[in-house]
């Protein structure tokens, strides 16, 4: 199950497009009102160029996986734990490039026994000018 010379494997990159109205249903979706996730002429008032992503947005992205953690059970898989990092908040137009990475896998012993593996990815979010925007970093427990 642990193969350490996976550390590094890429998935394929994907390419998004923000839109208002994802950013707006996604604000919906987790109960916030905050107006810069959905009035437009706010944003830009605050020196934005159009609405901005709540924190957590790129987590809607959905990410092909690593090829190791393609073969794994669904059902054995808890999510653990996800962290976000910008260097600049994301607004509606951008397009972003972005590719998820293996960066560790470990084993650890359960409290009720038995062996959980650790996978953490980390997607990496790029404008098309190569700037970097966002990183999240995720780990996936497999038990």
């Amino acid at each position: 199950m642990i193969d350490r010379s996976q550390i590094g494997s890429r998935s394929e990159v994907r390419e998004f497009e923000v839109e208002k109205g994802a950013i707006r249903a996604f604000a919906n979706a987790i109960g916030d009102d905050n107006p810069l996730y959905h009035d437009e002429a706010y944003a830009r008032a605050r020196g934005f160029a159009s609405l901005v992503a709540p924190p957590t947005f790129p987590a809607t992205f959905r990410m092909p996986k690593p090829p190791v953690l393609e073969s794994l059970e669904l059902r054995r898989t808890l999510h653990g734990e996800q962290e976000f990092t910008y260097t600049r908040p994301i607004v509606a137009g951008d397009i972003l490039r972005c590719v998820n990475v293996l960066t560790d896998i470990y084993e650890r012993e359960g409290k009720q026994g038995g062996k959980m593996v650790f996978f953490i990815l980390e997607t990496r979010g790029e404008d098309l000018e190569g700037n970097l925007v966002f990183t999240s970093k995720t780990t996936i427990i497999y038990r």
